[in-house]
């Protein structure tokens, strides 16, 4: 109880300070402290039925693609992911930070405040956002699991922290450049689209 008390005194602060950023008019840290405030208030509020979420929507994606290549399994209740190669079992499980979880709640606090869109443009762009986060790290994990399937446990490491993350940063590097820097052609997007 005294946890919810907690966070209902920091939103409210954090409210306040918005207003009073608002009315200095310094878009920047209206920006910086909105974008902070939705991350971190998200990331709180999604453990542990956010996080068990994620995690099991992972697991049963990244469980398709093992089953269309039969080079793995999962269990999306455990949010394991099973390798077997010549009798030997290679198990890894997808945890907090393997959810995507932290990088989806990242790109929602920061585009929530993102001024050049308008608020419907920001929730389409917040839902792809998540989209594009969730691939990504399908791609991430499948590539991963088969690499362990074709060379063995001793290339997980290579995988998971080097080439997996390679890959997975890439991929959200490439998602903030279109949506962050490119925001005018976004724009003209949506003109298009309707």
């Amino acid at each position: 109880m005294l946890k919810y008390m907690l966070l209902l005194v920091c939103v409210m602060l954090w409210v306040y300070l918005l207003t009073v950023l608002k009315r200095a008019k310094n878009g920047a840290f209206y920006f910086l402290a909105g974008s902070a405030g939705v991350f971190i208030f998200l990331l709180f509020m999604s453990k542990p039925y956010g996080i068990w979420l994620f995690a099991t929507a992972m697991t049963w994606s990244v469980g398709l693609v093992g089953h269309a290549t039969g080079f793995f399994t999962t269990f999306y209740f455990t949010h394991v992911i099973q390798v077997v190669v010549d009798h030997h079992i290679s198990l890894f499980v997808i945890d907090y930070e393997c959810s995507g979880i932290i990088e989806s709640t990242a790109f929602i606090g920061l585009i929530a405040f993102y001024p050049i869109y308008s608020i419907k443009r920001r929730f389409v762009l917040g839902i792809l956002g998540i989209l594009w986060f969730f691939i990504a790290n399908i791609v991430r994990l499948s590539m991963v699991a088969i690499m362990i399937y074709l060379f063995g446990d001793n290339v997980f490491y290579l995988a998971h922290a080097i080439l997996g993350r390679l890959l997975f940063y890439g991929l959200a590097i490439l998602l903030y450049y279109l949506v962050f820097t490119k925001g005018q052609l976004v724009n003209r997007i949506f003109k298009k689209i309707g």
